[in-house]
């Protein structure tokens, strides 16, 4: 229908605008403090980081895991939908499936007295949490490409290395990228967990504050962890829709 594309084109700038302008509001100016002062006896609640240094640290952390997620998860998910590879393609499943079954606290727990607190064993999390999403979705999108398409492309002599990256993981990329953005957005709460390892981030004033019990602590980490996560949604699915 006529003005619908634009519409949804508005509708998805505007979705990826809005939420980092609210993070960036939340971050530099006075307002959450403020808002949050009578959850913290009437004292607006401060952190000894600037909240843009631990927004930082926390994207820096989401970030790096999500590409070494996208490094194992997207190759991964290509192996095992090569034809013959059903029983791999399910073991490929089951395996990144334990890493949502097993609580978050359990899996940095385990990591700790093997990597030490800090940023190693919080990214070994984020990792195991993010890949579920990635290579799900990626084996998805590559089993729903038209095996027509695929047909015309061998008539047309494009060999398998050729098929793949014209073909299919360009026709699979909407549902990949789906799970992509889910990865991301599961990861950036996970990623408040590792604060209490001392891998700081946004998670920092919520586990102060909850040792202090001070609801107003918490709530500014927990509110800026949410802008986080949907301006990162939002930003991925512009890039994505290629506006």
């Amino acid at each position: 229908m006529p003005g619908v594309r634009p519409r949804r084109r508005i509708g998805r700038l505007l979705n990826a605008l809005i939420w980092p302008a609210l993070l960036l509001v939340g971050l530099f100016t006075p307002l959450l403090p403020r808002l949050f002062a009578p959850l913290s006896a009437g004292v607006p609640p401060t952190t000894d980081t600037p909240l843009w240094r631990l927004t930082l640290l926390h994207l820096g952390l989401v970030l790096g895991a999500e590409l070494i997620v996208l490094l194992i998860g997207v190759p991964l998910a290509v192996y095992v939908t090569r034809p013959g590879r059903a029983a791999l393609m399910q073991l490929a499943e089951a395996i990144t499936g334990l890493g949502q079954t097993v609580p978050t606290i359990a899996v940095l727990a385990l990591a700790v007295p093997v990597l030490g607190f800090g940023t190693a064993p919080t990214l070994v999390g984020l990792i195991l949490y993010g890949l579920v999403p990635v290579v799900s979705n990626g084996v998805a999108g590559l089993l729903g490409v038209d095996g027509s398409v695929q047909d015309a492309a061998r008539g047309m002599g494009m060999s398998a290395w050729q098929r793949m990256t014209r073909i299919e993981l360009p026709l699979s990329l909407p549902v990949m990228s789906a799970g992509i953005r889910t990865s991301t957005v599961y990861n950036v709460g996970t990623a408040t967990i590792g604060a209490a390892l001392g891998a700081g981030g946004l998670g920092e004033p919520i586990i102060n504050g909850l040792s202090q019990q001070n609801t107003g602590l918490v709530l500014l980490g927990a509110v800026l962890a949410g802008l986080l996560a949907l301006s990162l949604d939002g930003l991925l699915g512009l890039l994505v829709s290629g506006e």
